[in-house]
């Protein structure tokens, strides 16, 4: 077996992300020799326990990061300036900090102004999910062949860089590096639109008069299940989300807006080659996302 990249890693936030990381670190054995957690709600701490999917469960986030070589916070990006405030002074020199959040620049805003000197911040991005939270929903092949970004600052260490990526490859995942910002875009549109589609047609479903909706949720096809899958997600994650990445997933928005209008003028006047064209486009990348094994 490798050498654990860790002494003692700290998970903040034992949710679906979070618990699936613990469950990984405590199936092989070559993440941590120590694994912490840290979660808010005492009845989240006491389900950790029973799950014995930590070594040590920590009420006071201060407390779970005390001498640990790795942190990874693992809560709503929305959270990230207040557990910053609380962990800051208390992260171990040499200690690296990385994240699972879904927006980056954001990260970069709240986490970097509080920073200790000789503390390594590696902002990352696992890409993977289900519609479930809690420190049940965890599993440990969650992150397996999936990707995870990694947008480090200029001048991080690459050795610390090296061991965040490194963590991700035993989780099994792919590992790209680009800028926070370009994450911040492509998220934007392989992730945050189609969530904000998803809660938008959900809601529409259900402002329709009761006799109708009672239809919709009756004889619902494949197509409106999938979006209510997705609605299913978890409510203080993608609220922050949308406000912490605000800019990139308005302007994508936009460009959404106006080719749906776009569609919408094709099937107002009939203009079947139009329609066809968006169509094929659709089956190509769904052909080019199976090919990659992304399906």
């Amino acid at each position: 077996m490798a050498e654990p990249l860790f002494q003692r890693l700290c998970i903040i936030g034992p949710g679906l992300i979070g618990s699936s990381i613990l469950r990984l670190a405590k199936e092989r054995g070559d993440i941590a020799r120590v694994l912490v957690t840290h979660a808010q709600s005492e009845t989240t701490r006491t389900r950790v326990a029973e799950l014995g999917i930590a070594d040590v469960v920590e009420a006071d986030p201060s407390r779970a990061v005390a001498g640990c070589d790795g942190v990874i916070l693992c809560v709503p990006v929305g959270a990230y300036a207040g557990v910053m405030a609380k962990i800051a002074q208390h992260l171990a020199p040499g200690c690296i900090l990385t994240d699972a959040g879904s927006t980056k620049g954001s990260v970069v805003r709240d986490l970097l102004p509080l920073l200790p000197a000789g503390v390594h911040l590696v902002p990352g991005h696992p890409m993977a999910g289900t519609e479930f939270s809690g420190p049940d929903a965890g599993f440990a092949t969650l992150f397996e062949g999936r990707y995870t970004i990694l947008t480090p600052l200029p001048g991080c260490d690459p050795a610390a860089v090296e061991t965040v990526a490194e963590l991700w490859r035993r989780a099994g995942a792919m590992i790209e590096t680009m800028d926070h910002a370009t994450h911040d875009k492509v998220v934007a549109i392989v992730s945050h639109l189609p969530h904000l589609i998803a809660f938008t047609i959900c809601g529409t479903a259900d402002d329709l008069a009761e006799e109708t909706k009672e239809a919709v949720l009756k004889f619902a096809a494949s197509g409106f299940r999938d979006f209510t899958r997705i609605a299913a997600s978890d409510i203080a994650m993608w609220r922050d989300i949308f406000l912490n990445n605000r800019e990139a997933l308005l302007e994508m928005l936009a460009r959404f807006s106006e080719d749906a209008h776009a569609l919408g003028r094709a099937v107002r006047y009939g203009q079947a080659e139009f329609i066809e064209d968006r169509i094929k486009r659709g089956r190509k990348v769904r052909r080019d996302l199976i090919e990659r094994k992304q399906a």
